[in-house]
């Protein structure tokens, strides 16, 4: 919550900080005790902020129960009022909080997991865009000597995740694809989260084409992406990777060499 008037500020700062006193000068409408009226007010701040990231995060609050997410999230809120006034755009910093959480030091997945996670509600809200039409991949794909220095521009509801834990799969479990005992965490995953149509999917990925998809979203033109694709997995698949991303209309612009981007 950012504010640049000193009263306000010692308001905000108050909010989440029960051990903070309360900020001078607050007086109350009918003369009733400020302080008793300020604790309602925070209460009831923490409340609804634990309960925004508790829809968006039902899998990590699943797995650690309503407790520990419950407590945990009072400590998120302690440092991180939101800076939005859309709840939807709250929680971007609690993958990182997690993964520095001590009492979640035993669940190294759980960082990743969030961020799969937000990744989805991200996604949801995401900003449309024109993508290229079946012509205009077409007429990219009809010439493939300019092929290798294409630039593709994924979809902004894209996200690449890679981690070294099962995170794809121990979401699946938890939508009911699969069962959670049979889940080996210890197996590295990668997905691409996006927004098809009005639904959002998480896709796992290969390792070498995720290495391709960070490759693209890092700006790096297509024959380049398929070559560090290819060192990092022999199975790479180029036509699979582009049909992947068309076929989910993951791609919001293709500019080849010498053209406008479209």
């Amino acid at each position: 919550m950012i504010t640049h008037d000193p009263i306000q500020a010692g308001f905000a700062d108050a909010l989440p900080a029960p051990e903070r006193p309360l900020p001078p000068g607050l007086i109350t409408w009918n003369g009733s005790n400020p302080s008793v009226r300020f604790d309602v007010y925070r209460n009831n701040v923490v409340v609804s902020l634990t309960e925004a990231l508790a829809d968006g995060f039902p899998v990590t609050r699943a797995l650690v129960g309503e407790r520990f997410f419950a407590a945990m999230a009072c400590c998120f809120v302690a440092e991180h009022l939101p800076v939005s006034p859309i709840l939807s755009d709250y929680g971007d910093a609690l993958p990182d909080f997690i993964a520095a959480f001590p009492p979640a030091r035993g669940l190294p997945y759980l960082p990743d997991l969030a961020r799969l996670e937000r990744a989805r509600v991200k996604a949801y809200h995401a900003a449309d865009v024109r993508a290229p039409t079946a012509q205009d991949l077409a007429c990219h794909l009809a010439d493939p000597q300019r092929l290798p220095a294409a630039r593709l521009a994924l979809h902004p509801s894209c996200t690449l995740l890679v981690s070294e834990h099962a995170i794809v799969s121990l979401w699946a479990a938890h939508q009911g694809e699969g069962r959670i005992e049979d889940v080996d965490l210890r197996r590295a995953e990668s997905a691409l989260v996006l927004r098809d149509g009005d639904e959002v999917l998480v896709l796992p990925l290969s390792p070498a084409i995720g290495h391709f998809f960070a490759a693209l979203a890092a700006g790096a033109p297509l024959g380049e992406a398929a070559e560090i694709a290819a060192a990092a997995g022999p199975d790479f698949d180029l036509t699979r990777a582009i049909v992947l991303l068309i076929h989910h209309g993951g791609i919001a612009a293709w500019q080849s060499f010498g053209e406008s981007t479209t």
